[in-house]
């Protein structure tokens, strides 16, 4: 297998970190969107189990996380304007960079969180190019509280700068997480059930960082446009999709959210659709402390070809 891991220039100079582990004899490729406040380092327990079950794996850090922050960026920032869009982008000229490396394999798309907005964006632009796409720990319509989260955002912007850290609006989108929990030790509880993931993820440099104003514009935005009839009739029809976290994820109002993503994608026509709840589990079952069984699941429903 050969493993690489490197910088790709996109089409407005941003450079994006991105790995590949490309296996022979693949019987597809595996592209990886991470969250919020995380990278694709955290994703590497999961990519070699897949690495072994035949399949090669990308990701990359998106703009403003990881190494690709580090490297030419403001951590928690995507974009001066249309950043959501522009993430968008970004994962579809690293997939495509990705493809000529890998060959011409079916491609699998796994958003976890905020990158599962970001591949619900990419299926609505690009479903002709995926295989199958599996969303994981992904929220509903934020509808009247996202519009709210847009006008809270820009005014902050306008008032802060763009780039500012926002404590604020971070205590109102993560506030009600926490306090699930709010009797465990971290604030980051509400991600697993695994007290030893949950402390590696505290002690993690590149994780739970406090993202900026034009961010959380930029992520309410992106979470309303998915979110449209219009933009999810686009998608094809024979499209594979599942949807896939914790029956204790806060940010799933503990399912109910993906359920309910679920029936807009039938109502849109998707005609393969289905929706997968980890019991006891929280915001990330590939950390949690059953993840040996999602693992195998994962991998069998990915491996499937209708």
């Amino acid at each position: 297998m050969k493993i690489t891991k490197s910088f790709l220039t996109v089409s407005d100079g941003h450079e994006i970190f991105h790995e590949v582990y490309d296996r022979e004899n693949a019987t597809a490729h595996i592209h990886i969107i991470h969250g919020m406040a995380e990278h694709i380092g955290r994703y590497e327990e999961f990519i070699e189990y897949l690495t072994a079950c035949g399949f090669s794996v990308s990701g990359h850090d998106q703009r403003g996380h990881g190494r690709t922050a580090e490297r030419n960026g403001v951590e928690g920032f995507f974009a001066e304007q249309q950043g959501f869009e522009r993430v968008v982008q970004d994962a579809e000229e690293v997939i495509s960079a990705v493809q000529e490396q890998v060959g011409d394999l079916p491609l699998i798309l796994f958003g976890h969180s905020m990158g599962s907005f970001v591949a619900r964006r990419f299926i609505q632009l690009h479903s002709d190019r995926v295989s199958r796409a599996v969303f994981s720990g992904t929220g509903g319509n934020p509808g009247v509280a996202g519009k709210l989260g847009i006008l809270l955002a820009k005014a902050n912007g306008r008032l802060n700068g763009k780039d500012e850290k926002s404590k604020a609006i971070g205590a109102i989108v993560f506030g009600p997480f926490i306090r699930s929990f709010k009797e465990e030790d971290s604030t980051f509880a509400w991600l697993s059930s695994d007290a030893s993931a949950v402390a590696k993820y505290d002690a993690d440099p590149m994780s739970g960082f406090i993202s900026t104003n034009q961010f959380y514009a930029d992520l309410f935005e992106g979470m309303l446009l998915i979110n449209k009839k219009s933009e999810l009739a686009k998608i094809r029809k024979d499209l594979p999709i599942l949807l896939i976290s914790g029956s204790q994820d806060p940010v799933g109002h503990n399912g109910k959210d993906l359920f309910a993503s679920a029936a807009d994608y039938l109502k849109a026509g998707v005609e393969n659709v289905q929706v997968y709840l980890g019991e006891d589990g929280r915001h990330e079952l590939l950390h949690e402390v059953k993840k040996e069984q999602y693992f195998p699941f994962l991998a069998d429903w990915m491996a499937a070809h209708d």
